[in-house]
């Protein structure tokens, strides 16, 4: 049973596990309309409340389908959907937008896209360094205070960067990358979410794959796929972090649960009451990850993990350009 959490101390509330629907529609090759379709379906059926999109994504064709699957569910769920990256819909990136006009007419065109008269969980994808953080939260503020945005949140901002948006109006959640391959915000941003009472929401919690040994080698990874361009995916790096991921080989057969398994319930066993939020595509694997909520590590284990996938441990950035990331 996945257990409903309070994200933030403003009221918002969902499911610990969380769907992420991004590689329905970009960067992930090889899903389906129709496997997609049927993912989002499974999950509602699987009890998880919350789906996590963004406009850029496809550009825009993600918001239609998570819209279209989640029109029957609209009060039961909880839709998270993100703004800041400028794209046309051929895919052309214009780069980053905080600016107060541009986050009021994002928010409207998504508002279309999904079909629904509010957003649950609005986010700023990353920070816009050209405009002060302090008007872009303002902006969305005033989207809340005309009630098309339930809540708002940031998504891969710094410490002190959160403080500052927090002063101007409270931030019920921000979402990083998180996993035991990528541990940095245990060191910075942990410490200020408990202080401020903003909830977590962690992406990426199975590596982009490497935790689940699919990719052993570059040819593992379609074509067509973004991680062939990043850092971790890459040469030596990539060995490397394979490695790592097999150590979660032995765990798992101790305890009975695949490496997946193994790596979400660290995550959530982590981090209290964050979100976990996962990328399948296959209504299979999003029953797998499901299971890992009856995975139960001991300290021993958490310890010896710990240890493994230390905070330099993997090998490789995260993107190929690191600079927009923790604004």
């Amino acid at each position: 049973m996945i257990e409903i959490v309070a994200v933030g101390s403003l009221g918002l509330a969902t499911s610990r596990l969380a769907l992420g629907c991004m590689g329905m529609s970009e960067f992930y090759v090889g899903s389906t309309q129709a496997a997609s379709k049927a993912t989002i379906h499974e999950a509602v059926a699987q009890g998880i409340t919350m789906f996590d999109t963004a406009d850029m994504y496809g550009p825009f064709q993600n918001e239609h389908l998570v819209g279209d699957c989640l029109r029957p569910y609209r009060e039961k769920v909880v839709i998270a959907t993100k703004f800041g990256y400028v794209r046309l819909p051929d895919g052309t990136r214009l780069g980053l937008s905080g600016h107060p006009d541009y986050v009021k007419s994002a928010c409207e065109a998504s508002l279309r896209r999904l079909k629904t008269d509010y957003i649950d969980l609005y986010y700023l994808h990353r920070v816009d360094r050209a405009i002060a953080i302090e008007d872009t939260v303002a902006a969305m503020a005033r989207l809340v205070e005309e009630g098309k945005v339930r809540f708002i949140g940031l998504s891969e901002v710094s410490a002190g960067t959160l403080r500052r948006a927090h002063a101007v109006f409270p931030v019920s959640a921000v979402q990083s990358e998180y996993s035991l391959l990528s541990r940095d915000p245990e060191f910075d941003l942990f410490d200020v979410l408990r202080e401020l009472n903003i909830g977590f929401v962690a992406y990426a919690p199975l590596g982009r794959g490497l935790l689940t040994g699919r990719f052993r080698k570059i040819e593992d990874i379609p074509t067509q796929d973004y991680r062939r361009t990043t850092p971790r995916f890459s040469g030596d790096n990539l060995k490397h972090n394979v490695s790592l991921g097999d150590l979660l080989e032995k765990i798992g057969r101790e305890i009975g649960a695949t490496r997946a398994q193994v790596a979400l319930a660290w995550v959530r066993e982590k981090i209290g009451n964050a979100v976990v939020l996962v990328g399948t595509t296959s209504a299979q694997r999003l029953r797998e990850n499901v299971f890992s909520f009856s995975v139960h590590l001991d300290s021993a284990f958490l310890d010896a993990l710990d240890q493994m996938f230390h905070r330099e441990a993997t090998h490789g950035d995260r993107y190929s350009d690191m600079s927009r990331v923790n604004g």
